[in-house]
């Protein structure tokens, strides 16, 4: 996470700039679990799959997640620090260990997370996973509703584009949608000409609802996060961090900027966090159906 927050103008100060209160962000993903990275950070946990009323995550993939989103670094000495390590997290499991999952499963999930928006004054829903294009589409159509009421509602929507590039009209049914914030992987020429780079399989646009899609990228080669599996052997922890790729660990990138953006300008509004996110990323000189607006820039984002 050190190298992200270098290539996306991330920086302590500018963390620190944007106060020490942070905002609620919402997760839909495989769970969550106990990592000293988190604090007392993750303030409510549902496991819409098998029913636990304690936090776990069975897959490691959420707990990847949430540390790029919100991790504090602690065991790392700040260096694989989440993007906005002051943000609160509800965390709602809707994949199983196998990371599948379905219509109906999301669909409580989201109802949950409306029913909640204002108790816990949740300003941002993260969802990294991806939904099969050829789900129901009367079930499907419902879910994405429930997406679109989400925006309605004040919540800035952050969704994967998925793993199906390079082909066009790839992009995820859940990042589809033309409000939603739709997440590309791209690492900006970092790591050259390296062969295996997300960018390479991230999902392409153009969508069936929005011309332009994805709508931003951000990194997801090779990212460094909290590890579902760190044990704790007398005075020390092990397995604290793990390395993953794909367009999940991109779009925490995103939603940890504008939680930052949110702790700094409480009073934007979705719409006006969405312009200006979009409007000060950074050309790539991409085509538009893999880069969209370009590269995130947190620095530019905060001006």
């Amino acid at each position: 996470m050190l190298r992200v927050r270098q290539q996306v103008g991330c920086s302590d100060e500018l963390i620190s700039s944007c106060g020490n209160h942070g905002i609620t962000i919402a997760m839909l993903d495989t769970g969550v679990a106990f990592h000293p990275d988190f604090d007392n950070r993750i303030i409510d946990f549902q496991d819409f799959v098998n029913g636990r009323k304690e936090m776990y995550d069975d897959s490691g993939h959420g707990t990847h997640v949430a540390g790029c989103l919100c991790g504090s670094g602690l065991l790392s000495g700040g260096k694989y620090r989440g993007i906005a390590p002051r943000s609160r997290l509800i965390v709602g499991k809707v994949l199983d260990y196998q990371g599948d999952g379905n219509i109906d499963v999301m669909a409580r999930a989201m109802e949950w997370i409306l029913d909640h928006i204002c108790a816990y004054d949740i300003r941002i829903l993260n969802i990294s996973i991806g939904m099969d294009e050829h789900a129901d589409n009367q079930r499907m159509q419902r879910l994405l509703s429930l997406v679109e009421e989400a925006w309605a509602r004040g919540l800035v929507v952050v969704c994967a584009a998925g793993n199906m590039g390079p082909d066009p009209m790839t992009i995820s049914p859940l990042g589809a949608g033309r409000e939603v914030i739709t997440v590309g992987c791209h690492e900006g020429g970092y790591f050259k000409d390296r062969q295996h780079l997300c960018e390479n399989y991230s999902s392409r646009g153009p969508s069936p609802y929005a011309l332009k899609k994805p709508d931003i990228v951000a990194p997801g080669t090779d990212i460094v996060s909290c590890n579902a599996r760190v044990t704790k052997r007398g005075r020390y922890y092990r397995n604290a961090y793990v390395m993953k790729s794909g367009t999940s660990m991109a779009t925490p990138i995103i939603s940890g900027g504008l939680a930052l953006l949110f702790q700094k300008y409480p009073f934007y509004t979705n719409a006006q966090a969405k312009q200006k996110l979009l409007y000060t990323s950074r050309d790539l000189n991409e085509p538009w159906n893999k880069q969209g607006w370009g590269m995130i820039q947190i620095d530019r984002l905060l001006k």
